[in-house]
C-alpha cells in the first residue's frame, strides 16, 4: 500500500510505502506524479519512505513495471531521496547516483535513515 506523506503544490512528492508494493500501488504513484507535472512542474523531487516495505508483500511485476516507467520518464525526476533502514539500499543508492549524476547535472539520490527524515524532507525541498 501507498499513501501520500505529505500533500502540497509545489513539485514533491512524498510517498510511504507500506507492507508491500501492488500494480495498483504503481498505477497510483504514476497518477500522483502526473499531477505534479499537469501542475506544470516540469521536474518532480520524490521521497520514497520505505521502513515499513514487506519485500515478500511486494509484486514483481509491479517492481519491474516501475523501472521502466521511472526509465520512460527519467527527464521529469528531480531529486530522489530514498528514506529506510536497510543496509542494502545504502549501498544501493551510491551505485544509482553515479548514473544520475552522469545523466543530468542537479539531480541526486540520497538515502537517508528513518531517524533522517526532517534532512530528506528538505532535500526534496518540502517543508518537514
Amino acid at each position: 500500500m501507498v499513501e501520500q506523506i505529505q500533500i502540497s503544490s509545489n513539485n514533491v512528492l512524498a510517498i510511504e510505502v507500506i507492507d508491500g508494493f501492488t500494480e495498483t500501488d504503481e498505477r497510483i504513484c504514476q497518477k500522483w506524479f502526473q499531477e505534479k507535472l499537469d501542475q506544470g512542474h516540469g521536474q518532480v523531487h520524490v521521497l520514497v519512505k520505505l521502513d515499513e516495505l514487506k519485500v515478500g508483500h511486494s509484486s514483481v511485476k509491479a517492481f519491474m513495471e516501475d523501472m521502466l516507467w521511472v526509465l520512460r520518464n527519467y527527464t521529469h525526476i528531480g531529486h530522489l531521496a530514498i528514506v529506510a533502514h536497510s543496509k542494502v539500499l545504502r549501498a544501493l543508492v551510491p551505485i544509482d547516483n553515479l548514473f544520475f549524476q552522469r545523466a543530468s547535472k542537479g539531480r541526486h539520490e540520497r538515502y537517508f535513515d528513518i531517524s533522517q527524515m526532517d534532512e530528506a524532507m528538505t532535500f526534496v525541498g518540502a517543508d518537514a
